[in-house]
């Protein structure tokens, strides 16, 4: 199959790129902040509703170049872009511009997941299974969709955009998106073959077959109505000067569920020193890079580094670890608890800076571990006057929790959860050296206690 474009949506396409080499960097899942646009090339721009009514809607698949790489094709980004002759108030955030020639002249076009039409567009389609270009939508004939759910964007955007149906569903759609299999697909799917509770299954989800290849693009899941993102309410609970050991005890319990199930769904593997090199060599390197990249990180980066090598040291000496497929950016943010008071695990995806390939790799389960002790102590530190000792009761909390269902506690191999906290403390220092300047003392603060740790 040829990329889905044809000349007349090269063309709108063409008539869009100024609007959107300015409309892209300002945008919080653009990835490639700092750098500027050099030019985009499309790999395809489906249309979903005609433009000659008073809304047109175009589907867009965008690679977006940028220095100083010239060589890397470009990230893939997705777009819904809707055209009018006229903007309603309501949607004055989501402008993109007006524009002056070609296809579309004369009208203003903005990002249209932001709309109830357009959004209400997707639904539809995904609930007839529609074929359209080079998009397919597909369902679980299992699973019930109603017609006419009223759609509204959430707020509180990331890596990715996401629109509620009527309580009842949300569809995530990816920004940044690659060929081939998304574990924010695959492993909600795996799960729900198991049965496990935790983690919502997929209702629908949406694809791109191009040039011979495949993308997911989005996932409809049912939405947990009333539930209380994790690190919302640990906040909450701090700003009271509340206990939340209970409500970490019980995520423990959760994680536990979801590493179990994973185990039995999807292939584990075994790793050894042969295995260990590459995982200490990857850790050891972004260190490297990151002390290149902020400087305020190099005084440590000695004792930092003997995290890692205390790793290899063990393994070395013939010790032995199982890894399993992970949820791999787990952190309060990832939680839901719902009215019930029951938890679930949400956006499988994985860190987006991290390659495709690498964020199916199997992991041990204690770097998810490692992730949520992370966020425990990022939510203290984010309290003006958080009471004595809470990260650390929650962090104790939460491994007793994980070791009731797994029958072991994350706590019993010191080493491994060092290494694992020292990786995701020095890559949170890059991120918030280049995002928040602000929020680098909290990473920091971690960075100057597992430096000076003993691991055994």
């Amino acid at each position: 199959m040829t990329e889905a474009v044809t000349p007349s949506s090269s063309s709108t396409l063409d008539s869009l790129a100024p609007l959107l080499r300015a409309w892209l960097p300002r945008q919080r899942w653009f990835a490639g902040k700092g750098r500027p646009v050099t030019g985009f090339t499309p790999v395809s721009v489906t249309r979903l509703l005609p433009a000659g009514g008073g809304l047109g809607l175009y589907h867009v698949l965008l690679r977006v170049h940028q220095p100083p790489d010239s060589a890397h094709p470009g990230d893939c980004y997705q777009l819904l872009i809707g055209a009018r002759e006229a903007l309603p108030p309501r949607l004055a955030p989501a402008l993109i511009g007006h524009v002056t020639h070609g296809p579309l002249a004369g009208r203003t076009v903005y990002d249209a997941l932001y709309d109830r039409r357009p959004a209400e567009v997707l639904l539809e389609a995904l609930r007839t299974g529609a074929r359209v270009g080079g998009l397919r939508f597909e369902r679980d004939p299992r699973q019930e969709i109603r017609p006419h759910l009223v759609a509204r964007p959430l707020a509180a955007e990331q890596s990715n955009s996401s629109v509620v149906y009527g309580d009842t569903f949300v569809l995530k759609l990816f920004r940044r998106v690659v060929p081939g299999v998304n574990p924010d697909l695959e492993l909600p799917l795996a799960l729900a073959r198991e049965g496990c509770p935790r983690v919502p299954a997929p209702t629908a989800w949406f694809r791109a077959e191009l040039a011979g290849r495949a993308y997911v693009l989005a996932v409809l899941q049912p939405f947990v109505s009333g539930a209380a993102d994790g690190w919302e309410l640990a906040l909450r609970e701090l700003a009271k000067g509340e206990d939340f050991t209970a409500e970490a005890r019980a995520l423990g319990r959760a994680t536990a569920e979801v590493h179990t199930a994973l185990a039995r769904a999807l292939p584990t593997v075994t790793l050894g020193p042969a295995q260990l090199g590459p995982l200490v060599d990857g850790m050891t390197g972004r260190l490297a890079a990151a002390a290149q990249a902020v400087p305020v990180l190099r005084p440590y980066e000695a004792g930092l580094r003997s995290a890692y090598t205390a790793l290899a040291e063990l393994a070395a000496g013939g010790r032995t670890w199982t890894a399993q497929r992970i949820h791999g950016d787990l952190h309060l943010g990832q939680c839901l608890r719902a009215p019930s008071g029951d938890w679930s695990l949400i956006d499988f995806e994985g860190e987006p800076a991290r390659p495709p390939a690498e964020r199916r790799l199997p992991q041990p389960t204690e770097r998810d571990v490692a992730g949520m002790l992370r966020s425990f102590d990022y939510a203290a530190r984010s309290a003006s006057s958080p009471p004595p000792g809470w990260a650390h009761d929650c962090r104790a909390a939460y491994c007793s929790g994980y070791a009731e269902v797994s029958g072991r506690d994350p706590r019993t191999d010191p080493v491994l959860l060092r290494a694992f906290e020292t990786d995701k403390a020095v890559y949170e220092v890059v991120y918030e050296a280049r995002h928040r300047p602000d929020w680098l003392p909290v990473p920091l603060s971690a960075v100057r206690r597992l430096a000076a740790s003993d691991p055994h």
